[in-house]
């Protein structure tokens, strides 16, 4: 039997990741389990780690990447993941933190990634690409939603919605918020949007604020395609997928989502389901 191989990636600018990851380095080794961190942060981890620890395209040459942050890491990380095929266990330095596997004080359950004495969430993502004439592009993927909202201007913007060619609405808005199942807990839940099982296969839209009629959430089916136009040239959109970089949508410019053939897939050391995680994570936000 193969030697597991664990690769690191931590957050520090997150304030507790710094002291997690080292409980966690302290774990592995305890448990005689080889780890790795990307040969990127070789001068900026405050840690006392041997050379031999770091190493370049650490995605090809582990079998689990632990990730330590809070939830955007863990999606930034879980994309890249899932791009490679390789299961997360995501431990939390940060605060709500849905996906997390692990808290920082439950390390010692780590080393049921060695007796097998785990469970995978395999949770669908969607492609967004730009479409500009008859030219397409592929601006990512995403885990939890894409937004297409107005820029720097505070004012409207009116966007046409269609569903695989067949026109849903107009919405008079700030925006739309396309989502996946985990998405739901993020921005489209902030907009109104409902809570959805992750376990389910869909593709939620959000109105941003919007002045439209249809002013509530429409789910559609797993293989739908969603398109999203600018009406007015002259208004200011932006496109954004999973919070991280933002574009600037050019005169004629479409947005299509939808489902991607990568997964990320979430490694559940502990037997919490959804909805426990869920009402758990909430009721620390009451306090």
């Amino acid at each position: 039997m193969n030697k597991l191989k664990v690769g690191i990636i931590p957050n520090f600018t997150r304030e507790k990741t710094l002291n997690v990851t080292k409980n966690t380095i302290d774990e592995l080794e305890n448990l005689n389990i080889d780890y790795f961190f990307d040969i990127s942060l070789k001068n900026n981890v405050a840690l006392e780690i041997n050379e031999e620890h770091f190493i370049d395209n650490i995605f090809e040459h582990v079998d689990v990447i632990i990730a330590i942050g809070g939830d955007g890491s863990f999606i930034h990380t879980a994309k890249q993941s899932a791009v490679h095929k390789k299961p997360v266990l995501c431990i939390n330095a940060g605060n709500l933190a849905f996906l997390a596997g692990l808290e920082g004080n439950e390390l010692c359950l780590i080393k049921k990634l060695i007796t097998g004495d785990y469970s995978t969430d395999k949770r669908m993502m969607l492609n967004v690409k730009i479409k500009e004439n008859d030219n397409e592009e592929l601006v990512g993927y995403c885990l939890n939603d894409v937004a297409i909202a107005r820029g720097n201007e505070i004012r409207l913007v009116d966007l046409e919605v269609f569903c695989n060619d067949r026109k849903i609405n107009n919405y008079r808005a700030d925006g739309v918020v396309i989502s996946t199942p985990t998405g739901s807990t993020a921005y489209s839940w902030s907009a109104g949007g409902p809570v959805i099982d992750p376990d389910l296969q869909c593709i939620m839209l959000t109105p941003i604020c919007t002045h439209s009629p249809l002013n509530r959430s429409l789910v559609f089916n797993e293989d739908s395609v969603i398109r999203v136009n600018p009406v007015n040239c002259n208004q200011k959109v932006s496109v954004s997928t999973d919070g991280e970089k933002t574009i600037e949508l050019s005169q004629n410019s479409e947005i299509i989502v939808s489902k991607s053939d990568c997964y990320a897939e979430f490694i559940r050391i502990k037997s919490d389901e959804f909805f426990d995680i869920l009402n758990s994570k909430l009721s620390q936000r009451r306090i």
